[in-house]
Order: structure tokens, then sequence, then C-alpha cells
């Protein structure tokens, strides 16, 4: 290489390294040691001990709480990811209408993002209490039936947190908001010249130019829904009551960890976790080739 060509690659290599040693540090070095932890017995204290993948096995065949908690979380990323991207696309196609006060209306539903987490969850604990919280008394109001126990009971306490999971609907919307200004207008005016309806011009217009932006909330979606932790840990006291219905993956991979300190138990876990996440964001991106559609495409 020349003079400047070596001073050129070495400022792109000084450039660079910052973000190369954040992915070794932060990224590439944990997953090393995870799966390295994952193979011994180990809770901190005492040194590690070579177990091999017995911690793989107890956790396939041993033990039930493992496949009861990635049931809970499949449960929770099948109804709250379709359900949650179908509200923020209908909240984003209503507020993209030109109305006045449109910038308040947006404002106030993108306002619960931004509110923590803790707090959303114990306000949510109080509105879906079994005997005087706000939903059941607005069903006895209305329906005059009393109202499901929600978090008290095994058979509703996902759907209540599935319901909960609409509160963060702004996150998407908003995402929503900035695909559905993008559609070019040209494409809606021949449809007008063609006689079609708003439905075909949602189905054939609208749905089409914004599948990038429905990729990239359904990936961000099932990333966030497999790691659901916080809001079931705030709202159960970290039990996953009632008879481990609340019990979700991040919770359990969390227990195993510092409640029990089987540090070598939970890297597994961590590390099935990681694979499931793979395997969903490989299979949503290879399939995306078919329905995902480009604007220069």
């Amino acid at each position: 290489m020349t003079r400047v060509e070596r001073r050129n690659t070495r400022n792109a290599l000084l450039f660079a390294s910052p973000f190369v040693l954040g992915f070794f540090v932060i990224y590439a070095y944990p997953l090393v040691m995870t799966f390295v932890y994952s193979l011994q017995r180990y809770n901190v204290i005492r040194p590690p001990v070579w177990i091999g993948a017995d911690n793989y096995h107890r956790l396939l065949f041993e033990d039930p709480r493992f496949w009861k908690s990635l049931y809970n979380t499949l449960y929770f990323t099948a109804f709250s990811v379709p359900l949650g991207l179908a509200l923020a696309l209908g909240l984003a196609m209503l507020l993209s209408l030109k109305v006045r006060g449109q910038a308040i209306y947006r404002t106030i539903f993108f306002l619960p993002t931004i509110v923590p987490i803790v707090a959303s969850s114990v306000l949510w604990l109080w509105v879906l209490n079994a005997q005087n919280g706000l939903l059941n008394t607005t069903i006895e109001a209305i329906f005059g039936v009393q109202g499901p126990g929600w978090l008290a009971d095994e058979h509703w306490s996902k759907p209540a947190l599935i319901l909960m999971s609409f509160w963060s609907v702004g996150g998407p919307m908003v995402i929503f908001l900035a695909g559905l200004a993008d559609v070019p207008q040209s494409l809606y005016e021949v449809a007008d010249i063609d006689g079609a309806g708003p439905f075909r011009k949602f189905r054939n217009v609208t749905l089409p130019m914004i599948t990038p932006v429905i990729l990239f909330n359904l990936v961000i979606g099932l990333i966030n829904s497999f790691q659901y932790f916080t809001q079931v840990y705030v709202m159960t006291n970290g039990k996953g009551e009632p008879v481990d219905s609340t019990m979700f993956y991040a919770l359990y991979l969390y227990r195993n960890s510092f409640y029990y300190l089987d540090m070598g138990y939970g890297s597994a876990m961590a590390l099935i976790m990681f694979l499931v996440i793979l395997a969903a964001t490989v299979g949503v991106m290879i399939s995306s080739k078919r329905w995902v559609h480009y604007h220069g495409d």
C-alpha cells in the first residue's frame, strides 16, 4: 500500500475500534462465557465444576417448570405481538387523518410508552384487581356481571397480561405513522381513478407499502415478548403465581440464577432463549422475502 493508503487504513481501524471493542466486551465475551458456564455447576460462591451437558438434560427432561415457562412465553408472544401490531396500525391510521388537534391526540396515545414500567405495572395491579379494580367495576356497571379474577385466576392471568401489553402500543404506533406518511400519494390518486374503496386502497396500496415497517415492528415485538420480565416480576412479586401461570421464561431464568444461585443452570436457560429468539428472528426474516415489498422493487 502507498503511504496515503496506509494512513487511511489506520484511521479507519481507529474509528472502528470502539465498536469492535464494545462488540467483543459487551456481546461476544458474555455469550461465550454463558456457553462455558452452562456446562458447569456454578453458584458464584464456590469455583465452577465441569458437568458437561447435565444442565441441558435437567432442563429438557427433568424440569416441568422449564416447559411451563416456555409455554407461557410462547402463549403470550402468539397473542400479544400480532394483536399489538394490529392495534398500533389501526391507531396510526386513525391518527394520520387530518383533524383538528391531531398532535394532541398523538401525544395522548404515545404518553403511556414513556411511563416507567414499574409505575405502569403498579397502576395495572389496581386496574386488574378482582374485587374493586377499575376494569371489573366497569364490567359490572355496564353488563351487570362480575368480572373474572384476572391475575388471581390461572385461566385469566395470561390474557390479563396480554391486555396490559396493549398499554405500550404507542411505540410501534409512531413508527407506523412514519411509514404511512412515506406512502406516495400518487398511488392513492391512481386507486381513486380506478374506483377503489377504502378497504381496497388499504389492502392493495397501504398494506404493501408499509410491509418494511411491519417487519421491523414484528421483529422488535418478538424479541421483547420473549424477554418479558419486569411487569410480571412486579405484579407477582417474582413468584409467577397463580399456579405458575405467569412464570415466564425470563422470570424463571432470573429465579434460577439469582434466587437459587444456580448460575450454570441459568446460563443454560439463557443460551436456549438466545437460540429460540435467533430462530424466530431468522424465520421471520426468511419469510419476509415473500411478503415485504420495498419502494424500489
